[in-house]
């Protein structure tokens, strides 16, 4: 028997047939109170036909229901009474309308929307800014994983190309009557000159012959290219140690996930999130593979963003260092984060190894060590480095008066030094003491 359908009984009404515990109520219910004057100040005009606050309600709700496809939210819009009734009857959008309001209106207000969301769930009580838990994880980039560039390589190759410069050019200058200060860019000038004034005709391809100007040239213009080149990878590159051709913002790294089990590098980013009372609270994507030189940052981004700071900060030994325990102490913030060798200061070997600069006596007014053999490393000098954010550790250098002839020279000592000498941070020590 054939069931007739008549389109016209269709209900108009959309919301009857939405059930009352569809996270969609919740949706429409929070991102309504939001602020949405950055967003509407994208438009140069008034909007066509869809307002922006449906259209971003429409991709928050796709994003809930692991829809991500522009394509796919509009054969939603079209077929998801839940996505017809947030358009209230609206015709659905053509997925290019939804792909240019993600890259192009969303891009600079997303994150004032995130945070407005936040200090939302604050007036709700749902989160107190007292407690945030941190941790990353590595996500592989939509990049090509061969078209890596090695900082190493850029600068070996830049050195070997300018003392291959340094011995050629002067030969050249000497040869056309040049200033032995004349730089590649001014040989180049020159040999374009020339080439005009004597009226050669630069060759190229099999089965021609070129003029010692055109090979002098294009030896020389090859040198000036090679060199720009070098110069705008290490621009590029920055304070990392490598890059991905077609992501340049990727840097290669070691990822958790190696099917492969050989260690392989992949382009890929850095992802920290903050998370409390079980809500996410702070998202940001880093070039850096450390977590250690991303803590920073990423309080500074959820200060910034909220306007406030969290009492506690929970992480695990991948954040810690002397750099981010100073800065919590300076903000009033406490650092619930073990130290790198925590696990292993509560082994028996480590701690019955008497020979290990943490086991040794020291005293701190005579700030020296005492060595099982009874001698004293006295204070030699300190040394100073600078953390990519300018941090500045001090390491103090304490070297034995006398390990000739010591029965625990074996055991205690390996280097190549004849004395022994141990470094270590006074700062980073106190502060492993304060949290152990």
């Amino acid at each position: 028997m054939k069931v007739l359908r008549n389109q016209l009984v269709l209900p108009l009404n959309f919301e009857i047939l939405i059930d009352e515990n569809d996270p969609v109520w919740k949706l429409t219910e929070i991102c309504d109170d939001l602020d949405y004057t950055r967003l509407y100040d994208e438009y140069l005009r008034h909007w066509r036909v869809i307002d922006p606050v449906v259209l971003f309600e429409i991709l928050v709700f796709a994003y809930m229901n692991g829809i991500y496809s522009s394509r796919a939210i509009e054969r939603a819009c079209k077929t998801d009474i839940r996505f017809m009734w947030l358009l209230q009857g609206q015709p659905a959008p053509d997925h290019s309308t939804f792909a240019r309001f993600q890259n192009e209106r969303l891009t600079d207000v997303i994150e004032d929307l995130f945070f407005q969301l936040i200090e939302k769930l604050h007036k709700l009580g749902e989160i107190q800014f007292r407690n945030i838990f941190i941790d990353g994880t590595k996500i592989e980039a939509n990049a090509n994983r061969y078209t890596f560039v090695w900082a190493k390589s850029v600068e070996k190759n830049l050195q070997k190309l300018n003392a291959k410069i340094n011995s050629e050019l002067p030969g050249l200058c000497q040869k056309y009557g040049l200033s032995e200060t004349a730089s590649l860019t001014d040989v180049v000038e020159f040999l374009l000159t020339a080439r005009n004034l004597l009226g050669i005709k630069f060759v190229y391809g099999k089965g021609r012959r070129k003029t010692n100007l055109q090979r002098d040239y294009d030896c020389i213009y090859e040198y000036l290219e090679r060199i720009n080149r070098y110069h705008e990878n290490l621009a590029i590159l920055g304070s990392r140690k490598s890059y991905s051709k077609t992501d340049l913002d990727a840097t290669f790294m070691r990822m958790k996930e190696d099917h492969m089990r050989n260690g392989q590098l992949k382009p890929a980013y850095n992802v920290q999130i903050g998370v409390e009372s079980e809500y996410i609270v702070g998202v940001s994507l880093f070039p850096n593979p450390t977590d250690t030189t991303t803590l920073i940052p990423f309080l500074e981004r959820l200060r910034k963003g909220t306007g406030r700071k969290y009492d506690n900060i929970i992480a695990d030994a991948g954040y810690a260092s002397e750099e981010n325990y100073t800065y919590l102490e300076k903000n009033g913030q406490n650092a619930y984060i073990k130290p790198a060798d925590y696990e292993i200061r509560k082994t028996r070997k480590y701690k019955q190894n008497i020979y290990r600069v943490e086991n040794l006596s020291y005293d701190e007014i005579g700030d020296y060590f005492t060595c099982p053999n009874a001698k004293k490393l006295n204070h030699a000098y300190n040394s100073k480095r600078k953390t990519q954010n300018g941090y500045e550790v001090v390491k103090s250098y304490y070297v034995c008066e006398g390990c000739a002839g010591c029965p625990h020279r074996e055991k205690c000592y390996k280097g190549k030094y004849e004395n022994r000498k141990v470094g270590f941070s006074k700062t980073m020590a106190k502060q492993k003491a304060e949290i152990l």
